[in-house]
């Protein structure tokens, strides 16, 4: 794989502090038009696909006793596959909390599973382009309000076909967004609650599995308006996108409202340790905190979230967290250049592979998905200069599934889950379910 040079190096650090744009950046010829059902790899092969029992349009994937399970962006609902031979994945079963209830984030642990329940936002919004969902207070942008489930259902799955409710916590307001649960006795949502604008922190304790419990709730100032808190920017979306924990840290994603560090020793009580907002200059986004506590690092992904780059370039950033109270962007992940992926639908970073136990863990390969980029790994021993050391890119999907106007026809490679010998599961919005092998 080509290496970066130093030209190229100093500019992708000029963009932490502020200077890097669009007219610096050289676009290669090739487009997407030639790409083959497989998808064009680098040090990934493609294994098999599935159109996941004719619901491809795909968010949050989790793996448990050989299965897959995977959330629905569009279709309301939850699909477990049968992923013991990965070259063939089967669907055996479809679970969902009704129409218009979106249940697209999910957490597997213990043969338990966490799901997000919420409104179906793309169902009750008016909005003429992609950018809507992304641009505003979601309070104020619901134009066909329906009746919907909301809050926290809790599953057994120890029989991993079947999705058996033990428990369901309402949360009155619009729903959960995503959630983060590894295992233990707290899970840390991201939920709206009536009279705040949009997705807060929720901290959930499970001491009693069938009785979870509300205990802390953390917000950025401007949130809450029933309280008559000043507003937060117009045009701009504060939001907890989701928190993810290592020891007695949180690490939290706030859309255009940045990266907060908490002290979660007292998980009823978050204590707010930092913040830091790269929006402005950057376009904001700000999506998953990918903590690595052994280096003392985050990996901090801004959601792309405009076709054809309208908005710039997005970055996913490299935070030096050694000292908690003042976190400083030390490096960006370098941006994929090998063909113009500017032409058509969105570029740039979506999520990353979250370390989760039972999963690949490291903290010097980091996967991530980088919407029509498809898989991106990078390697960060020197975090100072992280390299891009293999990719896939998928092809285009053959129709749209999101029924928002004026979205591009495009790959929108969404979540990868990896398991420890490197076999992925990587969702699309729109195309369903890649299986992927990392051969680094």
């Amino acid at each position: 794989m080509r290496q970066l040079s130093r030209r190229s190096h100093l500019r992708q650090l000029s963009a932490v502090l502020g200077f890097a744009a669009l007219p610096g950046w050289s676009r290669p010829a090739l487009a997407s038009a030639d790409i083959p059902p497989e998808g064009i790899g680098k040090g990934i092969k493609h294994i098999s696909y599935s159109d996941i029992g004719g619901r491809p349009d795909s968010v949050q994937v989790m793996f448990n006793r050989q299965h897959v399970y995977v959330g629905h962006m569009f279709s309301d609902g939850v699909t477990i596959l049968d992923a013991s031979d990965p070259r063939a994945l089967k669907p055996v079963n479809f679970f969902t909390a009704g129409q218009y209830t979106r249940t697209h984030h999910l957490q597997v642990a213990e043969d338990m599973l966490l799901l997000a329940n919420g409104a179906n936002i793309v169902a009750m919004q008016s909005y003429d382009n992609m950018r809507g969902y992304f641009e505003n207070t979601l309070v104020d942008s619901i134009t066909k309000a329906k009746k919907f489930r909301c809050g926290l259902s809790i599953h057994d799955i120890s029989k991993p076909n079947e999705m058996r409710e033990i428990a369901f916590l309402e949360m009155p307001g619009f729903g959960i967004n995503r959630l983060w649960w590894p295992g233990g006795r707290y899970a840390y949502v991201s939920a709206h609650f009536e009279g705040f604008t949009d997705h807060i922190l929720c901290v959930v304790d499970l001491k009693t599995i069938t009785k979870p419990e509300i205990v802390a709730k953390w917000w950025l100032p401007g949130m809450n308006r029933a309280a008559g808190e000043p507003a937060t920017p117009k045009g701009k979306r504060f939001a907890l996108h989701h928190m993810i924990t290592a020891g007695d840290r949180g690490y939290a994603a706030w859309r255009d409202g940045g990266f907060t560090i908490h002290d979660i020793s007292d998980p009823a009580n978050p204590k707010l340790l930092s913040h830091i907002n790269w929006s402005p200059p950057f376009a904001g986004g700000t999506h998953t905190p990918l903590p690595l506590p052994k280096r003392q690092l985050a990996i901090v992904a801004d959601e792309a979230n405009a076709d054809q780059c309208a908005k710039g370039l997005f970055h996913t950033f490299v935070l030096d967290v050694r000292a908690p109270e003042n976190p400083v962007p030390i490096a960006t992940l370098p941006t994929p250049r090998d063909r113009d992926f500017c032409t058509n639908g969105t570029f740039g970073p979506h999520n990353l592979h979250e370390n989760r136990p039972g999963s690949f863990q490291s903290e010097e390969t980091i996967f991530a998905t980088y919407n029509n980029a498809g898989v991106r790994v990078f390697d960060i021993k020197d975090a100072f200069e992280p390299k891009e050391i293999a990719y896939w890119v998928p092809p285009i999907p053959k129709k749209l599934i999101d029924p928002r106007p004026n979205v591009a026809l495009a790959a929108k490679t969404c979540d990868a889950y990896v398991r420890p010998d490197g076999l992925m599961f990587v969702s699309d919005w729109n195309a369903g379910m890649h299986v992927l092998q990392y051969e680094g």
